[in-house]
C-alpha cells in the first residue's frame, strides 16, 4: 500500500516551561536595554565638552592666560576642556566667532561686539595711559605739553599696532577739541619706545591696558631716564563714557608704575575699558554654566604664574549691559545654575509617562490576544455544565467513560490556560466547582446504573404458544 499523507493534529497552546523561558529572555532582554539606556546617557553627560577659543595676537599676556586655563581643565578632568586658535589679535578673534569658527573669544569691550556675542566673564579691566617724555638732555624740544589742547601739531606714539588704539586716541582727542587729522600718529611696539624718546621722535604716548601691565610699565620707564614724565589726566571721562557706553571713568593710582620720585605722583583720572570672554549665542546653557564654574574655581590655582588672572571678574548681568550676558554665566552668577534633576525633570516625568501608558497598552494587547483562549475556556465550562446533566440521564458506562476523558481534556486546556493568564483565579475557582460536581454526577450513576439487575431475555413466539393436540 502506498503510504498516505501524515495526518496532523491541532497544535497545541505552548507549554508553561516555554512560555516561562520566553518571559525570562524578554526581561532579560529588556533589563539589558536599561542598562544600556543608564550607560549611553552617563557617557554623553560626562563626555568633555571642547570649546574653541579664539584668542590673540601670539605671545601676549591674554594667551598665556588661555594656555594655562587648558592645561588646567585637562589636568583635573573638567567637563569643558578648551582648544585655543591663535589670531592676530581682538578684531580677528571677534571676526572668528562671528564666523562660526570659534565658540569662545577674547574681545575688546570698546571694539565693534559680534551680533552673536554673549558675554561669558569679564577677563580683565584696561585704562588708557597718556604721558608726555620729559626732554631729552642737550636737545630743544617745544613748550611743555599739559594738556591735550596743546597735543595739535604734535607727534603722538600708539603703543601698539592695533588700530582699537589709535581709535582710543582719537575719541579723547575729539573730546578735548582737537582735531585728529592735525596730529600726527606713530604706532610702534614696546622694543621701539627707548628708541623713539632717544631719537626724540614723539611728544607724547599712549598706552591701554591693565594698571599693572608689563607693556605699559616698561614703555613708561624707557621714556623716563632723563626725568619724570608728565601724566595727563582726562578730566571728561564721564563724559567719554556717557557718549560712549563702551568706556568708564576711572583712576590711575599714584605710584601705580613705581619709580622714585612715584609715577604718576598722584591719582590720575583716565577713561577704562575691559576685555571680555564673550560665547556664541547658541552654545548649549548647560555647557556655559559648566564653563563659567570652572574658570573662576581654576583662577585661584593659576594667580601665581599669572597674576592678570585675579583681574578675572564676572560679567555684568544687568539688562542694559553693553554686552547681554548669555543666560548660562547669567545662572551661574545669580546661583540658578540648573541641577540634573532641574534640567531633565521633564524628560524623565515625561519617559515615565511613556512608560506608563506603553505598559497600559501592553496589557491591554496581551489581553486582546487571550481574548480567543478565554472564549474557548468559556465553552467548555458550558460543555462541563452540559454533562453534568447529561451524566445524570445517562444508561450507559461506556457513555460515561466518554464523558470523563473529556473532562480531563477541559481540565488539562484549563489549567494551560491559568498558567497563560488568559483566566483569573477565580474563573479557575469556579471551574473547580463544576468539575467536582460532574465527578460527584458521574460517580452517582456509575453506582446507580450498577445496582438495576439486569432485565431477563424474553422467550421466542413459537415458545410461548400452547402446544397443539396430536392428531388421532
Amino acid at each position: 500500500m502506498a503510504d498516505g499523507p501524515d495526518v496532523v493534529g491541532p497544535v497545541g497552546p505552548p507549554s508553561p516551561r516555554s512560555i516561562r523561558r520566553k518571559m525570562t529572555l524578554i526581561t532579560l532582554a529588556g533589563t539589558l536595554a536599561i542598562v544600556a539606556a543608564v550607560a549611553g546617557a552617563y557617557y554623553f553627560a560626562m563626555k568633555p565638552v571642547p570649546l574653541r577659543i579664539a584668542v590673540g595676537p601670539p605671545n601676549s599676556d591674554d594667551v598665556k592666560v588661555v594656555q594655562a586655563l587648558v592645561q588646567s581643565f585637562s589636568r583635573d578632568h573638567y567637563t569643558v576642556r578648551l582648544r585655543p586658535i591663535l589670531t592676530e589679535g581682538a578684531t580677528a578673534s571677534a571676526k572668528a566667532l562671528a564666523d562660526g569658527k570659534a565658540d569662545l573669544a577674547i574681545i575688546r569691550g570698546d571694539l565693534e561686539v559680534p551680533k552673536n556675542a554673549r558675554a561669558v566673564a569679564t577677563l580683565r579691566k584696561n585704562v588708557a595711559v597718556i604721558w608726555v617724555p620729559p626732554a631729552a638732555k642737550g636737545k630743544k624740544s617745544g613748550p611743555k605739553i599739559t594738556k591735550f589742547s596743546q597735543l595739535a601739531g604734535r607727534r603722538v606714539g600708539v603703543i601698539g599696532k592695533t588700530q582699537a588704539n589709535v581709535n582710543l586716541l582719537n575719541i579723547i582727542l575729539r573730546q578735548y577739541g582737537v582735531d585728529p587729522a592735525k596730529v600726527t600718529i606713530v604706532q610702534f611696539s614696546t622694543t621701539e619706545v627707548a628708541e623713539a624718546v632717544k631719537d626724540q621722535k614723539v611728544d607724547a604716548f599712549i598706552a591701554a591696558g591693565p594698571v599693572n601691565s608689563k607693556i605699559t610699565n616698561d614703555a613708561i620707564q624707557a621714556s623716563s631716564r632723563d626725568g619724570t614724565p608728565t601724566f595727563l589726566a582726562i578730566d571728561s571721562a564721564e563724559a567719554i563714557a556717557q557718549n560712549f557706553p563702551m568706556y568708564e571713568s576711572s583712576e590711575i593710582p599714584a605710584g601705580a608704575f613705581g619709580g622714585a620720585p612715584a609715577r604718576p605722583d598722584d591719582d590720575v583720572k583716565t577713561i577704562s575699558f575691559s576685555h571680555h570672554i564673550v560665547a556664541r549665542q547658541s552654545l548649549s546653557d548647560v555647557t556655559i554654566a559648566a564653563f563659567t564654574r570652572q574658570l573662576f574655581a581654576i583662577r585661584q590655582q593659576i594667580i601665581n604664574d599669572f597674576p592678570l588672572a585675579a583681574k578675572i571678574e564676572t560679567p555684568d548681568t544687568d539688562k542694559d549691559a553693553v554686552i547681554p550676558v548669555h543666560p548660562g554665566a547669567a545662572a551661574y552668577v545669580d546661583g540658578e545654575e540648573k541641577t540634573f534633576l532641574d534640567r531633565y525633570s521633564d524628560y524623565i516625568w515625561w519617559s515615565l509617562m511613556g512608560l506608563s501608558a506603553m505598559g497600559s497598552i501592553g496589557a491591554w494587547f496581551a489581553s486582546y490576544l487571550k481574548k480567543d483562549e478565554r472564549n474557548v475556556n468559556v465553552s467548555e465550562r458550558d460543555r462541563l455544565l452540559d454533562m453534568i446533566a447529561a451524566a445524570r440521564k445517562s444508561e450507559s458506562l461506556e457513555e460515561l467513560d466518554t464523558m470523563q476523558a473529556e473532562a480531563d481534556d477541559i481540565l488539562r486546556h484549563t489549567l494551560n490556560c491559568y498558567e497563560h493568564g488568559a483566566i483569573e483565579e477565580g474563573t479557575l475557582t469556579a471551574f473547580n466547582i463544576a468539575l467536582e460536581q460532574f465527578h460527584n454526577a458521574v460517580a452517582d450513576r456509575k453506582a446507580l446504573i450498577g445496582m438495576i439487575p439486569p432485565e431477563p431475555m424474553n422467550p421466542p413466539e413459537q415458545l410461548r404458544q400452547p402446544p397443539r393436540p396430536l392428531a388421532v
